[in-house]
């Protein structure tokens, strides 16, 4: 018997019992659609934690003040440790060999406002260095440039949160922003950043978009500080010339640091690469772990696909007994056994793919959860729907192939 003669009379068994069929193929359709979009809620997840890490730089290293209690800062002051500083920056930039750039910066909690207009808002002294070294990209305008910066200019860079409530409609270049108590103009506008949803070390969650930059000299100037206790600067970011320099570079600033503050362990040091590497690592086993899971329903699919070809051969018995008693091979009818099988999954496989696809768009369009379609995961999804086509289908296959004729035709 031809392979093509094989394929042709499955596939018209399977066409005769359109329903039955189709039913078969549900475990597989949804099968193939969970793998895909669990495959892609991973991706999207893996891409968001990526970008985030992105933003604080992969070849830098980020030295943050510790949020302590005003008992601890009392502690600490009293054991001579300044907290963070301007010259801490300076220092570490003239010591440390593989450094290419170092910016400091100030943070205070404050309101906007505009109008009758407010916001909640951090502000945030910068040197010009700090749009060098941060992957920070203005929409509008410009950045804190030297001069806003030697001459402690009263200007600011607003984020692109900040602007849309603002200025919805209209350029917010130009204008003036009442910052706490001190009037801004705004020289700039920032494009919309990766909000932190968690806290990677000492870095605070918060909002990106709602941040206001102004230059350090005018921050030290024109704001107070809300503790007299506090360090004079919240963090330092350091750019490295080499990503293999990082933990070599990241244990010297420590040791200056530790000297300059008497040993007093009131900053952190945040290597947004060596995170990075972890949260890869962790993303991967998730994906795994998600793509198992659906992987089940796969599983699932192909045991309804066994049973329901079980209940078939008991259906067709006489059927194979009268093909066995006019020449067909035990091959010819386990070969037509398994297409079947795979044509059921191959069906199933294709449904379920566009199906995945589509459920993939439809999370991102209608939650605030990214995906991202791998096309490893269409083709991941795919094969292992022919893979359980293949295996749940041999065993009914077998049991038809090792039917006796004689009884198969006198069976009722």
């Amino acid at each position: 018997m031809q392979f093509e003669e094989i394929v042709r009379v499955a596939l018209h068994a399977l066409m005769d019992h359109k329903f039955r069929s189709f039913l078969t193929m549900l475990g597989i359709i949804f099968g193939v659609a969970s793998v895909i979009a669990m495959l892609s809620i991973g991706e999207g997840a893996k891409r968001e934690a990526i970008a985030k890490y992105q933003d604080l730089g992969v070849s830098n290293i980020i030295v943050r003040e510790k949020k302590l209690s005003n008992a601890e800062l009392e502690e600490v002051r009293a054991r001579f440790s300044p907290g963070l500083s301007i010259n801490d920056a300076k220092v570490i930039k003239e010591i440390v060999p593989e450094v290419t750039q170092v910016a400091p910066q100030a943070e205070k909690e404050a309101e906007v406002k505009m109008g009758d207009m407010s916001a909640k808002s951090t502000v945030i002294g910068i040197t010009p260095a700090f749009v060098e070294i941060l992957n920070y990209e203005t929409e509008d305008g410009i950045f804190i440039s030297e001069d806003h910066y030697n001459n402690s200019l009263k200007v600011c860079v607003l984020g692109a949160g900040l602007v849309k409530s603002f200025f919805p409609n209209q350029s917010a270049l130009g204008k003036m922003v009442k910052v706490d108590d001190q009037w801004l103009e705004v020289v700039g506008v920032m494009k919309s950043k990766t909000v932190f949803t968690e806290t990677v070390g000492e870095l605070a969650s918060r909002d990106l978009n709602n941040d206001v930059y102004v230059p350090l000299t005018t921050f030290n100037k024109r704001f107070a500080k809300d503790n007299l206790l506090e360090s004079e600067i919240k963090q330092i970011t350091v750019k490295v010339n080499s990503s293999a320099k990082l933990m070599e570079s990241a244990a010297l600033i420590r040791s200056i640091l530790d000297r300059h503050h008497f040993n007093n362990e009131d900053y952190s040091i945040v290597i947004p690469y060596e995170l990075l590497k972890q949260e890869e690592k962790e993303r991967q086993i998730y994906n795994i772990l998600l793509g198992a899971i659906a992987a089940i329903s796969l599983v699932v699919g192909g045991i309804g696909i066994m049973n329901i070809m079980l209940a078939t051969v008991m259906e067709r018995t006489r059927e194979i007994g009268i093909r066995r008693a006019i020449g067909a091979r035990k091959k010819d009818i386990m070969s037509q056994f398994v297409v079947e099988a795979v044509a059921i999954s191959i069906t199933g496989g294709i449904i379920g793919v566009f199906l995945g696809v589509t459920l993939s768009f439809s999370i991102s369009w209608f939650t605030d959860v990214t995906t991202f379609i791998r096309v490893y995961s269409i083709f991941i999804a795919f094969f292992f729907s022919v893979l359980v086509g293949i295996s749940f289908g041999y065993l009914p296959a077998k049991n038809a192939a090792n039917l006796k004729p004689i009884e198969s035709i006198r069976y009722e």
